[in-house]
């Protein structure tokens, strides 16, 4: 049986500067940095939630032949994949703290039939959510 989701993926075009997006203007915080020859294992998290966590992956990574690395690479900074949903309990508050430090946002916040949300993209060209969920959204109802 699963019991969890542990991980998702952030797919990066630069581990370094990602991580530096991640702990410096999103303000998540780093769980784990481990080399081994030239793979590097970055995973990012929000403070005080245990799980998911992120692993900040390379587009150009162990697993991915040069062709697909080169796609995928492609895809990420043209900016039509969409990785990930961080929710807020304030999301007009919070995408103007995240814009004071510096994230570009390509959706101001509008009120949508399942909360507020805005949309942001990170330094590899993925596009984020930030949404506050409105109270029924939260509890299951429509």
């Amino acid at each position: 049986m699963i019991t969890e989701l542990a991980f998702t993926t952030l797919w990066s075009t630069d581990q370094e500067r990602t991580l530096a997006f991640c702990t410096e203007k999103l303000g998540l915080e780093l769980r784990c940095d481990v080399r081994e020859g030239n793979a590097r294992w970055i995973t990012v998290g929000v403070p005080g939630v245990e799980r998911p966590e992120i692993a900040v992956m390379p587009t150009d990574g162990p697993g991915l032949d040069p062709e697909s690395a080169e796609a995928l690479s492609t895809l990420v900074a043209k900016g039509v994949l969409g990785v990930c949903a961080f929710h807020t309990d304030d999301c007009r508050a919070e995408h103007r703290r995240l814009e004071q430090r510096g994230v570009e946002f390509v959706l101001e916040p509008q009120e949508r039939p399942y909360g507020t949300e805005a949309m942001f993209r990170d330094d590899s060209g993925n596009w984020c959510a930030l949404t506050q969920p409105h109270v029924a959204a939260k509890e299951g109802k429509r």
